[in-house]
């Protein structure tokens, strides 16, 4: 952990002198001025958005949030298309415009939260010391807030200058997109530029170049079930050899560098008095190299070849969830770019280069095709937690980015 936070303390002092080493341009004034006019429009939708509860398991709430997305989207004058996910009950809301120039550019977010019905009777939306707090409001109703106004910024400024702008939008984001992650990646591989919108922290404001993918491990164990008073040494413990699997395992991924294993559940026997004739294990995974699903599972299968009781039968699987997001070396060299943007507000602007979090980003970036920059989503924390919030003081230098990087990408070679 140590190390991580050194590269990440490194990364932003070199980026902050190659910035702040000559002097800052200055800001676009119309968008400035037209940022801090926004500022109050963007908290109303905040407020709206969040008060509309939409976890991952709510159905009637998603439909909900879905609805107002795509009204907003619509009455920006996008061509909203609803439609399903390959599995679930989460929609997908993809809305296009359609521009003058030449480069393609997506906007990603999500319309779930981890939150459930009923959490605003005892966390309501509050406005306390610069921040704004609420279920959901950072991660990921901020995002979806800056998307909505910088895109409304954009248009009244009289700005089309790309080919087509996609804004892509799902509702199991929270549960690891099972149901929309592949069209994530479709679509992204078809754009140019795609900037994810999941939130910044807010010490530092950041950009993120990095994240792990995800998978999940089931360790299974076969054995022999017994009555476990009157003829215990008949049975083979399925629940002892689990443990004595677990024990084997636990330090698996630092054989496999770039990936990281933990145990985290697991499940054995019906009765007390009997036994268990089978015992199973679910394992987090988390990775930040393309091979290390293939290189974890043969790994775990040459672990598990010694036993503790004989005639156990231990079988290992390994299922894909996001791939890992890793910008490569024109993503990097954008996000400095987006650095210059935020010093011209005399603004720093961290840039991170992994988490053991993971995104969507992995997905729009799967293909290679396209650049893709993370966290352009309003700065706060708590996110997942009690007293989730978003700074207010954060707002308008989002905007700001949000609205000159997409100027950027759409006038870039």
């Amino acid at each position: 952990m140590k190390k991580k936070f050194l590269r990440i303390a490194l990364l932003g002092a070199f980026s902050t002198l190659a910035v702040n080493g000559a002097c800052a341009a200055s800001p676009d004034t119309a968008l400035l001025e037209a940022a801090n006019n926004t500022q109050p429009a963007v908290i109303s939708s905040l407020k709206d958005m969040v008060l509309i509860e939409s976890g991952s398991g709510d159905v009637a709430g998603l439909a909900q949030m879905t609805t107002y997305m795509q009204q907003r989207l619509q009455a920006l004058g996008a061509k909203v298309e609803r439609r399903k996910g390959s599995k679930g009950h989460a929609e997908i809301l993809v809305a296009r415009f359609t521009g003058t120039g030449s480069k393609r550019l997506m906007l990603l977010g999500h319309m779930d939260t981890v939150y459930e019905k009923g959490v605003l009777a005892t966390q309501p939306v509050k406005l306390e010391n610069g921040r704004l707090y609420g279920p959901g409001i950072a991660d990921d109703k901020g995002g979806l807030a800056v998307i909505l106004h910088a895109l409304k910024i954009l248009q009244d400024s009289g700005w089309r200058n790309y080919a087509e702008l996609t804004v892509l939008l799902n509702g199991d984001e929270e549960i690891g997109s099972g149901g929309s992650g592949e069209f994530i990646a479709q679509i992204a591989a078809q754009q140019d530029y795609v900037f994810s919108c999941e939130p910044s922290p807010d010490k530092p404001e950041a950009l993120l170049l990095g994240a792990s993918g995800t998978g999940t491990v089931t360790m299974s164990v076969k054995g022999r079930a017994a009555h476990s008073g009157a003829a215990p040494e008949a049975g083979r413990n399925a629940l002892l050899e689990l443990s004595h699997q677990l024990l084997q395992t636990r330090d698996v991924a630092r054989s496999v560098p770039g990936t990281q294993l933990n145990w985290t559940m697991s499940e054995a026997g019906r009765v007390r008095n009997q036994i268990p004739e089978s015992a199973t294990a679910f394992g987090d995974l988390r990775l930040t190299v393309g091979d290390g699903f293939e290189k974890i599972d043969a790994a775990l299968r040459e672990q598990t070849v010694a036993k503790l009781i004989p005639d156990t039968e231990t079988a290992i699987k390994v299922e894909r969830g996001r791939p890992p997001f890793i910008a490569n070396a024109q993503s990097i060299a954008l996000a400095q770019t987006a650095k210059s943007i935020y010093a011209e507000l005399d603004r720093k602007l961290v840039l991170i280069p992994t988490t053991g979090g993971a995104t969507d980003a992995g997905f729009a970036g799967s293909s290679g095709k396209a650049l893709v920059l993370e966290s352009f989503g309003l700065p706060g924390n708590n996110y997942h937690a009690r007293d989730e919030y978003i700074v207010l003081d954060a707002i308008v230098p989002r905007l700001y980015l949000m609205t000159r990087m997409l100027q950027e990408a759409g006038q870039s070679k």
